[in-house]
């Protein structure tokens, strides 16, 4: 599943790509026709991420603050495709596209989502109250979640896993920043200190702007990967990650797998100690 990096990389292109004109919306594969004519030739005003979700709201003109939103979660499969127009028109749709948005220069394909809806402004605001703390958005309230996680009797692998506590981190960002942090992901939420959740909360924060920026997730840092040198490449990329029964970068005690929430939790027992 896509983690919070990619979706806010995806409403930055459908901004630069759609923002501020009418939009074209379809629905190539006919299951979104209803809400693709509500939205049709009306114009993309905001284009936004928070957590794995993604709000893309339009308005009859341009300048008009958004009545209607096109929400969408990626779920495990689904996926945009964007691409230039050729002679001002888009190639013919090629599978099962739910969405297209068709702009003045570019389109975007969207297949396979998990949830694909037109809403209000006040469903917008509903579904956000929702979502946790996002590391990508300035108005995140980390003091909150923290506040819950620092009560909390579950282990804070799951936590973090929980978009309702932090909204955004998946199953990579939960495995490598806990490995930076040293902490081992079944330690009970209520175990830690509030030096230790802002720190961990920082990492966070950086780990997923370097992820908008790279357009990948890349954790480690060069001294501990086996070309120092130049960009990282994909096998150098994490550090516990899908590295099961390898070295331990740090230690070299054997990376374990383990489940945790119905999800291979990834650790070093060795470095993960505290």
């Amino acid at each position: 599943m896509p983690e919070g990096h990619t979706i806010h990389r995806q409403a930055t292109e459908l901004r630069r790509g759609f923002g501020g004109g009418p939009v074209a919306v379809s629905s190539p594969q006919g299951r979104f026709e209803a809400g693709a004519a509500l939205l049709d030739g009306r114009v993309l005003a905001k284009a936004e991420a928070n957590g794995k979700h993604l709000f893309l709201g339009f308005s009859d003109e341009a300048g008009h603050k958004p009545q209607s939103w096109l929400h969408v979660h990626l779920g495990l499969i689904g996926s945009w495709t964007f691409g230039p127009l050729a002679a001002g028109q888009p190639p013919p749709a090629r599978g099962a596209v739910r969405v297209r948005l068709v702009g003045e220069n570019e389109y975007a394909d969207l297949r396979g989502p998990t949830v694909c809806e037109v809403l209000t402004t006040h469903d917008v605001t509903a579904v956000r109250a929702r979502l946790g703390a996002d590391p990508l958005r300035k108005d995140a309230d980390h003091v909150r979640a923290g506040q819950r996680i620092l009560k909390s009797k579950v282990p804070i692998g799951a936590l973090l896993m929980q978009q309702e506590v932090v909204a955004g981190v998946g199953n990579v960002y939960r495995a490598e920043t806990l490995f930076r942090a040293r902490i081992n992901p079944w330690t009970l939420g209520k175990d830690l200190d509030q030096g230790t959740w802002d720190a961990l909360w920082a990492d966070l924060v950086l780990l997923l702007k370097d992820g908008v920026k790279r357009g990948r997730i890349v954790t480690t840092l060069p001294q501990d990967r086996d070309r120092r040198s130049g960009p990282a490449r994909r096998e150098d990329a994490h550090y516990v990650y899908r590295r099961t029964g390898l070295p331990c970068r740090i230690c070299g005690t054997l990376v374990v797998t383990e489940p945790m929430v119905g999800r291979n939790l990834y650790r070093c027992v060795v470095c993960q100690t505290g």
